[in-house]
């Protein structure tokens, strides 16, 4: 199994596409120059709206649209596959949209997509702060593994990181790396980012590849950032605190596949009634 490197985009999103894209071409240049052959970008990476309903005004078709078109030419011109965070997408049903991830390989082709399966509705009292993703969002339903050349990867979206279960089933399903594009809040991100990213890396012996919105939005948000790259054994590889850019790291199969044979917690799981 052959070493690749993979990196994590971490920008600032606003709600003027043109402009977001423009800086995610910037930072995706940025990955290609540092030898990856794999960029992960944030949450909402085109478009972190003033208010939810502007997901509904700037949805797409899945397959064609503005940001699709963009992705592909991205990952063609600079020879990468790119995970492309989060993109609204059409649902059947009136004033809904998905919140998909959606995969493009080295060719600019659409391989593979997930639509995030745990939506942010909560009240963080601290703040004052009240999030009903439901409101705009359908939720998935299955988890999604992506075939590439360099291994088996697994994607969850933002709030699922505090599901445990369906970073297992992942695993389960062969993922030696699992995407996790995110948008966490400052308050919530202080709090328990890097544990759930850590956590998640050691009780699967996977690696992980967070990127995350950093910084101050339009719509008055303020996202964690701490974009991070950790390896099986939860140790970070690699991170971004503050500020726009990107974090790299080269991803070790060999040393996955050594640890789970020495290591194989995974092997010792027991049926509990």
């Amino acid at each position: 199994m052959k070493n690749f490197k993979v990196s994590c985009v971490q920008i600032a999103s606003g709600p003027n596409i043109e402009a977001n894209l423009l800086e995610t071409s910037k930072y995706i240049e940025k990955a290609k120059d540092a030898g990856a052959k794999l960029v992960v970008l944030p949450e909402n990476f085109a478009i972190m709206a003033a208010n939810d309903q502007m997901y509904l005004e700037f949805k797409e078709e899945f397959g064609r649209g503005k940001i699709q078109d963009f992705i592909s030419s991205e990952a063609l011109k600079n020879d990468l596959w790119i995970i492309a965070g989060t993109i609204p997408i059409s649902s059947n049903k009136k004033n809904k949209v998905y919140s998909k991830s959606i995969i493009f390989n080295n060719k600019g082709e659409i391989i593979s997509s997930y639509n995030k399966i745990h939506l942010f509705d909560v009240n963080i009292l601290e703040t004052n702060e009240k999030y009903n993703e439901s409101d705009v969002f359908i939720s998935g339903n299955s988890i999604e593994i992506v075939e590439t050349p360099f291994c088996k990867i697994g994607i969850a979206i933002c709030y699922d990181l505090r599901f445990p279960e369906l970073f297992r089933l992942l695993t389960e399903k062969g993922a030696n790396l699992i995407c996790v594009p995110a948008a966490f809040t400052s308050f919530t991100g202080k709090a328990h980012w890097e544990y759930l990213v850590r956590s998640r890396a050691i009780e699967n012996l996977s690696y992980i590849a967070a990127s995350a919105q950093g910084g101050y939005h339009v719509n008055g948000r303020e996202t964690h950032g701490n974009s991070l790259i950790v390896n099986p054994w939860g140790e970070i590889l690699s991170i971004k605190k503050n500020g726009a850019g990107i974090v790299t790291s080269e991803i070790d199969l060999n040393y996955q596949s050594n640890l789970r044979k020495n290591f194989p917690c995974l092997d010792h799981r027991k049926k509990i009634k």
